[in-house]
């Protein structure tokens, strides 16, 4: 693999070539390379950092019968799966710094048609439908702010995606520029939030702690499903490769990035996890389903709780901004592979990004946040997700079988265990997810079957003479 060049202008330095094991060429087309560690690791934590946070902590609680030991368990749990995670993706992603990511070594390994429909799924629900809950998310936040209607509602919804649509297509630079703004931001404001509430919170000191219940209450399926809803809170970490063609010596910067942002989430939410329960103690906690703003309220602290609002709208609005430009490079490597449409592979002449990808997900997001159609789609979505994910972690036993004795940049500690780990709890979270809604496990399966169609008739347009 070429290697790149540590002192080129980074404007300058273009995707690196894919390695021997692939059959592909890289890209005509090329992406600058800006994405250095502290930026990697600023669009990962931005990303993967939304609404969950918010909203996610009580029911975790509530699904672990207010076992208080267990909930924070299965956070340690969902953290360490999404560590081992990272780094068996990271392997990958130094042997494969293309752009695109999963979808890059699932075709590489199981092939177009498999990597096919991952991008179907990617661009139909899993990363539009994410665009539109957050930005129907950033809506509902700011009627709490503003006095919307309806449609004022689904104007500020439609607006966010207008905005960091426009963020992506100016270039790159920008992009990044925002993020780390707003990444910071939702930092600077979780770590204050949280010190409030373990300073002045008193629900869940030594006194409450001993009416609290630390037994084994909850079953199996209590359990299962708690972990889905935090996993659901760690949720976009993996996207980040989509855009490893832009990373800066992808080698050392993917692992090393990677490794940092998602141990730096499970600390910012074991904290947070503590802080609310430090102020509404273990009943408060487990019946809040606006866990900040009530945590505030319960410290007397009732201004603040209006801030809220408007944190969790910066928050949002960074995770947006990171999902469209990571979920659009799926897009343009599938239009320069000519699995999608050709147009999306075009790179603007001004800032080498790709415009018309970026602008059809943003779309296809609006649409989706308009309709509300978004509601029905997201239920597949960990079914669906979750399943992809597995086979991209299983990709490491396939580049590895496929050319064992093959340079390799980064090896996954732990080999194989590590990445055994992470497949059966990808594999688990989608039997859970399936088991709790059986119906939109269902539909994701027909979902998947109408793409097998859709990449029937494909093949059969690119090769009319092919029988």
């Amino acid at each position: 693999m070429s290697q790149l060049d540590p002192h080129a202008p980074l404007d300058a330095v273009r995707d690196v070539p894919a390695p021997a094991t692939s059959a592909y060429a890289a890209p005509v087309h090329q992406l600058r390379v800006l994405i250095d560690t502290r930026n990697l690791v600023l669009l990962t934590v931005g990303m993967v950092i939304g609404s969950g946070i918010f909203l996610v902590p009580g029911l975790v609680l509530r699904q672990t019968g207010n076992v208080v030991w267990l909930a924070a368990l299965v956070w340690l749990i969902g953290g360490a799966l999404s560590v081992l995670g990272a780094l068996s993706y990271a392997e990958l992603g130094a042997l494969k710094p293309n752009a695109g990511g999963l979808y890059v070594y699932i075709r590489d390994i199981f092939g177009e048609r498999i990597a096919f429909l991952f991008g179907w799924s990617m661009f139909f629900i899993i990363g539009s439908g994410s665009i539109a809950t957050l930005s129907v998310a950033f809506a509902t936040y700011a009627g709490e702010l503003l006095a919307l209607s309806a449609w004022a509602m689904k104007a500020v919804a439609v607006l966010l995606i207008f905005v960091v649509t426009a963020v992506n297509v100016v270039g790159t630079r920008s992009t990044l520029g925002f993020q780390r703004f707003t990444t910071w931001s939702k930092l600077v404001g979780l770590f204050a939030l949280a010190a409030l509430l373990l300073v002045r919170g008193h629900a869940g000191s030594a006194s409450a702690l001993a009416t609290t219940n630390f037994g084994l209450r909850s079953s199996f399926s209590g359990l299962a499903l708690a972990l889905v809803s935090a996993l659901w809170a760690y949720e976009g970490w993996q996207w980040v490769l989509f855009s490893a063609s832009e990373v800066v010596r992808p080698q050392t910067t993917l692992p090393r990035g990677l490794l940092y942002a998602t141990l730096l989430l499970v600390v910012v939410y074991l904290i947070t996890n503590a802080a609310y329960f430090m102020a509404l103690g273990p009943g408060g906690l487990s019946s809040s389903t606006r866990v900040a703003a009530d945590a505030l309220n319960s410290v007397g602290l009732p201004l603040l709780a209006k801030c809220v609002a408007a944190l969790i709208m910066v928050s949002i609005a960074s995770a947006a901004n990171a999902t469209l430009m990571t979920t659009s490079r799926v897009y343009y490597a599938m239009a320069c592979d000519g699995l999608f449409f050709r147009s999306l592979s075009r790179l603007s002449a001004a800032n080498s990004v790709p415009t018309l990808a970026i602008i059809a997900s943003a779309c296809w997001a609006a649409a989706l946040a308009l309709t509300g159609t978004f509601q029905q789609l997201l239920s597949w979505v960990v079914t669906i997700g979750w399943a992809f994910y597995a086979l991209g972690a299983a990709c490491v036993f396939g580049y590895r079988r496929r050319d064992p004795g093959g340079y390799r940049p980064y090896h996954v500690p732990g080999y194989p265990w590590t990445t055994s780990l992470f497949i059966l709890g990808a594999v688990g979270v989608v039997v859970a997810a399936a088991l709790r809604e059986p119906r939109a496990a269902m539909m994701g399966v027909g979902f998947t079957v109408v793409g097998v169609g859709v990449d029937a008739v494909r093949r059969r347009w690119a090769h009319p003479t092919r029988n």
